[in-house]
């Protein structure tokens, strides 16, 4: 797996070039904001018509993830579906993938502010959930210390050999780390912005995914 390691809340976690998150001592692969179902949501709401592929390209990367890390225990940190009825509308060759990939796993679904989790589909479903000093939930909140969360969609710049590079990017301090969005179809919000600069510590670095995950000072 191409990924960085670096140490959180006193555990050792690797932050993957797919926008994952992989804590080895407890087998466990977390992924965020995932917005399964948006090019069927977007062409329901607004008539915009775009390439279907989405949910398998974001599923086939995390077979792929799930196959190298060999992970028991998934955590889904909300928004898996872009909202109630496209988790309905799943087509079923993307259905059936992704119950395979369910299968012999605990998979816990997360709340988020997109969808309540899809109740229909196999696993956990929680408000939030913790495991040892970490605890998993969809939006930060203030004044928690150990805490996972996504919802944000961060995204960083990274000037480098003459030009500037923008990639989806983890963020993280001595408190919270932020994950950035796993979905094939999800844009990002730069952490420059006032709702992520305001959200982490001064001291805050991020890590860029792709395929060499990099990390830096979070830009400001």
């Amino acid at each position: 797996m191409n990924a960085l390691e670096f140490e959180f809340s006193g555990q050792r976690l690797a932050a993957l070039g797919s926008g994952a998150l992989w804590w080895p001592d407890q087998k466990l692969l977390c992924v965020s904001d995932m917005h399964l179902g948006k090019s069927e949501r977007v062409a329901r709401r607004s008539g915009q018509i775009l390439p279907p592929y989405e949910g398998r390209d974001t599923l086939s990367r995390l077979a792929t993830d799930l196959e190298l890390s060999r992970a028991t225990t998934v955590v889904c940190l909300g928004d898996s579906f872009d909202d109630l009825e496209a988790s309905d509308a799943f087509v079923s060759t993307d259905r059936l993938q992704l119950i395979s990939l369910q299968a012999g796993r605990h998979w816990i679904w997360i709340e988020g502010n997109h969808d309540p989790g899809p109740v229909e589909l196999g696993g956990t479903h929680l408000v939030e959930w913790s495991c040892g000093p970490l605890k998993f939930r969809h939006i930060a909140q203030p004044g928690e210390v150990g805490e996972v969360s996504g919802h944000y969609h961060p995204k960083a710049r990274l000037r480098a050999k003459g030009r500037t590079v923008t990639r989806p990017a983890f963020l993280v301090d001595y408190a919270r780390l932020i994950l950035p969005a796993y979905g094939t179809y999800t844009g990002g919000l730069h952490c420059s912005d006032t709702a992520l600069a305001d959200v982490m510590a001064a001291d805050a670095r991020a890590i860029l995914t792709g395929a060499q995950p990099y990390i830096l000072p979070m830009p400001r």
